[in-house]
């Protein structure tokens, strides 16, 4: 078992960092509102530190699972950054969704210091990280991968190395490029078939088991049709997401035209005040843009 710090301890990070100490693994938690890191040791155990510095002194991991880049530059670098106090043959694992540069910069001053940066975002959300079956797509040097998994495996349904420094970001930004367009075409054809007079819950029983079928459909369909949109990842996330990947299409020439055009109907529901709703409310749009307010 390895001597490990977490930091961030949000809707995804808390519960990874919980599987950890479950694993048998030594657990230091960071949190930037403190209160949440004494709140989780009071509840599972293990111990709090005040900066990511200290929750990383003598960790031979340290898990990071935070906002955007600035969250991650900032629990990473300076006085009170994690990289001040790791040793060398430390390895940082980074399970944000970021930007490819970010990474790539980290992953460079890593090396630097003699410590290994593994980018690690996760798919599965929330439910995902409380059931410890994340999806994990990985980019960074091979063995300090190699070294990483075993500690991911705590809340991995399967991890994966995709290539070097930055490979784990661009296949998340795939991962979230899929999701846009699939979760318009859920929320399109559930409301099309609201508005022709269909049991939506029945014509999903049939097609789901054909070509239609998607996670989006099985775990979302129930949901979208109540108009309940409190839970999964937020539309403000996925705004953010979708921003890396559109800038990051920009950078490598890739037509990304259907992900630009969601990304503005994320826009509208932000607009609509559903900031905070989980992505499937893009039918939520649907129904007020046709002039009918079902839900909510």
């Amino acid at each position: 078992m390895a001597k490990l710090a977490f930091l961030g301890l949000g809707v995804m990070g808390a519960p990874m960092a919980r599987h950890l100490l479950k694993a048998g693994h030594e657990v230091t938690v960071y949190n930037r509102t403190a209160s949440r890191a004494k709140e989780w040791v009071a509840q599972h155990g293990g111990q709090h530190a005040p900066t990511p510095r200290d929750a990383a002194a003598g960790a031979e991991f340290v898990i990071a699972c935070v906002g955007n880049d600035d969250d991650l530059r900032s629990i990473c670098l300076g006085e009170h950054g994690a990289f001040a106090a790791m040793g060398k043959g430390a390895v940082f694992v980074d399970h944000t969704t970021v930007s490819a540069q970010v990474t790539r910069a980290l992953h460079a001053q890593a090396r630097g210091m003699g410590i290994g940066f593994v980018d690690a975002p996760v798919s599965g959300g929330q439910a995902g990280a409380e059931n410890g079956v994340l999806s994990i797509m990985c980019g960074g040097d091979a063995d300090d991968y190699a070294r990483a998994e075993p500690v991911m495996a705590a809340y991995a349904r399967i991890a994966r190395r995709m290539g070097e420094s930055g490979a784990g970001q661009i296949a998340k930004m795939m991962n979230q490029i899929c999701i846009a367009g699939l979760v318009q075409g859920l929320a399109e054809a559930l409301h099309f078939g609201e508005k022709a007079g269909m049991d939506g819950r029945a014509v999903v029983e049939v097609i789901a088991q054909g070509a239609a079928g998607s996670w989006q459909m099985a775990n979302r369909h129930e949901t979208m049709l109540d108009g309940k949109f409190d839970h999964g990842f937020a539309v403000d996330w996925m705004r953010k997401d979708l921003g890396i990947c559109l800038a990051a299409a920009d950078e490598v020439g890739a037509a990304l035209p259907v992900t630009a055009l969601v990304d503005q109907f994320y826009k509208d529901v932000q607009s609509m005040g559903g900031g905070r709703w989980d992505t499937s409310s893009l039918i939520e749009r649907l129904r007020l843009a046709g002039g009918k307010r079902d839900a909510v």
